[in-house]
């Protein structure tokens, strides 16, 4: 039985497991129909004959760091996904990278990666392009909504063959398309409160926020709501089941 390959890149336990379960929440995904891996603990060699589609989620590594500041896992990870990206793009395999899963994207595409338009952890208005509107994934819903951000780097830039379908004032390429299947978000489509706390938690000394703002941000994140880049993840794990 085929299943969804879920990736991860977070280190810490209470980041990935959380990310996971919301993942599997959001999508409404059985544990028998998904296969995880944490790419921190070891990068295998994947098979896109065993799998329907890919999601990969976010990370505490910066891709644009250069590579002395890089450790030896994140390194690998890197290695990972040019490997991953060369088999993936030419075969148009189902493919949704979120938050970090952006950036390696468009970095393995030869696009800026920098910390021109890093966004603070919190919450930010999405806008969908009018070649977003037309996409399957965003047809029919709101022109611009919430979404939960926190990131210190993103794409300067869309690829030069992708299609720009989301952006925002503070960050440009909130989310793009490669050919039909492939699509990336610097917005988290899995997120809600809880996932954020978590995180806040876990990355106060990670240099997203200066960690005596923790118990603000945490308070803050409760109060909003995100329920269209949800829709965006359920329809991307409906369209290849």
């Amino acid at each position: 039985m085929k299943k969804f390959l879920i990736l991860q890149m977070r280190p810490e336990d209470a980041t990935a497991d959380s990310e996971f379960e919301a993942i599997l929440r959001v999508g409404g995904l059985k544990r028998e129909k998904v296969h995880r891996i944490r790419l921190e603990k070891g990068t295998p060699d994947i098979n896109l004959d065993d799998y329907l589609a890919i999601i990969a989620g976010g990370s505490p590594f910066d891709v644009s760091a250069h590579p002395d500041a890089k450790s030896e896992t994140q390194k690998n990870i890197e290695v990972f996904y040019h490997k991953l990206f060369e088999k993936i793009i030419p075969s148009d395999f189902p493919f949704l990278g979120c938050c970090s899963g952006n950036g390696l994207l468009g970095q393995y595409c030869g696009v800026p990666i920098s910390g021109r338009y890093a966004e603070p952890i919190g919450s930010v208005t999405i806008s969908i392009t009018d070649e977003g509107a037309k996409d399957p994934l965003l047809e029919g819903l709101p022109s611009s909504f919430i979404a939960r951000v926190g990131h210190k780097e993103a794409c300067d830039t869309i690829p030069s063959d992708a299609v720009l379908l989301a952006t925002s004032e503070p960050c440009p390429v909130q989310m793009f398309r490669i050919k039909k299947n492939i699509y990336a978000t610097q917005f988290h489509p899995e997120a809600d409160a809880n996932e954020f706390i978590v995180r806040i938690e876990t990355y106060k000394n990670y240099g997203y926020f200066p960690p005596e703002e923790a118990e603000d941000l945490i308070k803050t994140v409760k109060k909003i709501k995100t329920l269209v880049p949800k829709q965006i993840l359920k329809r991307f794990i409906a369209a290849y089941k």
